[in-house]
């Protein structure tokens, strides 16, 4: 009953629905990439540089004469690996973090807030941009360094759920038979917790690729010739006037997908609230 109520919610809601066929249309083409690319992206056409949209270039050309699509398709896949992987680093981090915090509380709870309080009090942003400049500035870097510095967040929604649950009977009455600190943390606590972070981790994967985006237009991110939606913004800069689908394309490719996931987060927020559960069970 509960579960059909569940898949039901998810039907009626709009946001759900139309964010997830963007992720889904946008990670299928991520994955399929080498199999509807219509050329290389990184085979440099000199015949036809800076060709306008037309048939045989559907997005049209670069400087270097690459076709626009098949470099945003690849490009695709640079994005969504950065939002995957860093998010999914930083979940586990704030989820690491926050439930001690939350369970263990006093001391322990004290010193990682306080931590926590640091890292919000510096600007991410420049954060990164810091740690990227004494480092390669290599995918599998700039995915670390978002990771490491987007954590906090997740981090304060688990501790405020642990401090929640942890006088909850349940967890009384494991922890009353024996049950160890991680029996109660992973199987009795976490579980109950997650709901926040899962919105909390979709919306973070479109914050992520802005960042990803962010760095390779100003050319600290992913070095070219691996196709990125931010250096092919970046490149299409310098021929604003006369190439305005270098800007256009990839510029509309971020805002499409940032506002995806975004619809799909608060999708998903709406749907997991149990408040917004009562009388549908």
């Amino acid at each position: 009953m509960l579960k059909d109520t569940f898949i039901k919610r998810i039907g009626f809601n709009v946001l759900t629905i139309s964010g997830g066929v963007v992720v889904i249309f946008l990670t299928l083409a991520a994955v399929f990439a080498p199999l509807i690319c219509p050329y290389n992206p990184e085979a440099i056409d000199r015949y036809h540089i800076l060709s306008s949209p037309d048939m045989s270039h559907l997005l049209g050309t670069d400087d270097l004469g690459r076709d626009v699509l098949s470099r945003m398709i690849y490009g695709a896949r640079i994005s969504l690996s950065v939002g995957f992987v860093s998010v999914g680093l930083a979940t586990l981090t704030g989820i690491a973090a926050g439930a001690a915090a939350g369970f263990y509380g006093s001391f322990v709870d004290r010193i990682i807030m306080r931590f926590v309080d640091i890292m919000l009090a510096i600007p991410t942003f420049f954060l990164i941009l810091a740690v990227i400049a004494f480092l390669d500035s290599t995918i599998w870097n700039i995915m670390a360094v978002i990771g490491l510095t987007s954590w906090m967040g997740v981090a304060r929604l688990v501790r405020a759920e642990f401090l929640s649950l942890k006088s909850r009977e349940f967890v009384l009455s494991a922890k009353s038979i024996g049950a160890s600190d991680i029996r109660l943390i992973i199987k009795h606590m976490l579980p109950n917790a997650l709901a926040p972070v899962i919105v909390s981790a979709v919306l973070g994967i479109a914050g992520a690729i802005l960042v990803e985006s962010a760095l390779s237009f100003l050319g600290i991110g992913v070095q070219p010739p691996t196709p990125s939606w931010g250096n092919i913004l970046s490149a299409g800069k310098d021929n604003l006037e006369i190439a305005w689908w270098l800007s256009v394309f990839p510029g509309m490719a971020i805002l499409i997908t940032v506002l995806g996931y975004n619809l799909l987060g608060e999708g998903l927020r709406d749907v997991l609230d149990p408040r917004l559960w009562d009388g549908q069970r």
